[in-house]
């Protein structure tokens, strides 16, 4: 495999397609990872991976089908297979709803024809050796550690036969730190999403776990109910996260969404939050960088293969406590008579009211609230409302005139990340994120603590 060239692979597919269009994509992949358990490293290696997606059209009478043949580690000997596989497909299949011209080819990248990035286990350098000194602090403290890291780099090459030849480099590294106590009762957790490990605070996420698992040597019991709750950055990423994945023009268009507008249209324009936040997307944003033009492996609610190489560019979704974008493919943006606004990889919240605190301040001013770590085993239940639920995990805590007294029993919440953005009250500094329940998907996200009132904790939840 590593002897030919991902973009070799895709000159070779568009050199013997038959269809009346085709579309490549090559994804080389190198992942590097360490874990550890009990203050000791357990395992670590470096995997290498490549997979070759084929998009076949071809019009016919009623429209134009698409076929769509992916596979693992594809060598030149075996592109014509996958190529004749695809265009079996897209023969045999109806003529596609989200069927559009192919994108027209512009200036080919000067890097196509490149080796793709990989990373390595070098990419620890610094971080391994603060994981020791973690690992002996732990030990000293009566802690236990457990957790794993990884690094990804991913050269995506594209390719079609309109004469797109494009290149993305993505690097995507994560690290998820959990703490115990030596019984076990007590846990704590901390994640964080970085390109490179080399911002990676080993010791500000322990310090904060070893805080964390002190404030829990006091157990506080609290039926279920609702209250005033400071949600972490992580927790309003993964609401957030998924308020964007629900975010379809053609679901609101079609009245089967929250944001359907009733007796027909979308509510696009209406105000969502009384306070000045901004929920937005830029494949240029530092430190969050992502894809730059559609990179669409299979065609969905929000995704068309025939979209393939169209340029992204920096979309609000909310601004300004207005919804100012839905989702959108060239098909679904013409149902919908709005704008295209594909999904880009990258999701930051923000206000634009001054002097925004730290969560630590916040909680300095709360009176009698809950400070929440994470949330988890998010489900939807009324997509009409977008209502969620799903469980806190790794630490809820009691705030009482400005000072964490203790940590009280999980809980299971029901909410609706809209209606919780007119409910916000107070907003902090956006920071870099990882998401706890959809951190294997979406990594990329800069999110505030937010104060919301009368969070609702529906139940009592026996997850420990």
């Amino acid at each position: 495999m590593s002897l030919t060239h991902p973009h070799e692979l895709v000159e070779r597919a568009l050199e013997l397609s038959r269809a009346d269009g085709c579309v490549v994509i090559a994804d080389e992949e190198s992942t590097a990872n360490l874990r550890w358990a009990g203050n000791g490293l357990t395992t670590n290696g470096v995997t290498r991976g490549r997979r070759l997606t084929v998009v076949a059209t071809v019009g016919g009478a009623t429209g134009t089908a698409s076929g769509v043949v992916a596979q693992e580690a594809v060598t030149l000997d075996g592109v014509e297979q996958l190529v004749r596989a695809a265009e079996a497909a897209a023969r045999a299949a109806e003529p596609a709803e989200d069927a559009q011209p192919l994108i027209a080819g512009r200036a080919a990248d000067p890097r196509f024809t490149e080796a793709p990035e990989t990373t390595d286990i070098g990419v620890f350098a610094s971080f391994a050796p603060a994981l020791g000194e973690a690992f002996a602090r732990a030990r000293a403290g009566g802690e236990l550690l457990y957790g794993f890291a990884r690094h990804e780099r991913t050269t995506s090459y594209l390719g079609s036969s309109t004469g797109l030849r494009l290149r993305h480099d993505q690097p995507t590294g994560t690290v998820e730190l959990n703490a115990k106590t030596a019984d076990l009762s007590g846990s704590a957790w901390a994640g964080a999403a970085t390109r490179d490990f080399a911002d990676v605070d080993v010791t500000a996420l322990h310090t904060d776990l070893t805080r964390r698992l002190g404030w829990g040597r006091k157990k506080v019991d609290l039926p279920a109910g609702r209250y005033e709750t400071l949600l972490p950055p992580s927790a309003v990423a993964d609401l957030m996260v998924y308020l964007s994945w629900s975010a379809g023009a053609r679901d609101a268009v079609e009245g089967r969404s929250v944001f359907s507008k009733p007796g027909g249209g979308t509510r696009i324009g209406e105000r969502l939050s009384p306070l000045p936040l901004t929920l937005r997307s830029d494949p240029a944003e530092p430190g969050l960088q992502a894809a730059p033009f559609v990179l669409a492996h299979s065609s969905g609610e929000n995704d068309s293969v025939f979209d393939n190489g169209s340029p992204l560019a920096a979309t609000d979704w909310l601004r300004e406590g207005r919804l100012a974008n839905l989702l959108t493919t060239r098909h679904s943006a013409g149902l919908a008579g709005l704008p295209l606004t594909p999904p880009i990889g990258n999701l930051v919240l923000e206000t634009s009211a001054p002097g925004a605190p730290t969560l630590e301040e916040m909680v300095a001013r709360t009176e009698r609230g809950l400070l929440l770590t994470c949330l988890w085993y998010i489900r939807e239940v009324d997509p009409a409302s977008l209502l969620l639920t799903g469980l806190t995990r790794d630490g809820v805590y009691l705030v009482e005139d400005g000072e964490v007294v203790g940590a009280v029993n999980n809980f299971r919440f029901n909410e609706s990340p809209v209606d919780l953005l007119g409910r916000i009250t107070e907003v902090g500094r956006t920071e870099r994120c990882l998401p706890r329940e959809w951190g294997d998907w979406f990594t990329r996200a800069a999110m505030p603590p937010v104060r919301v009132s009368d969070f609702n904790m529906s139940s009592v939840s026996q997850a420990s």
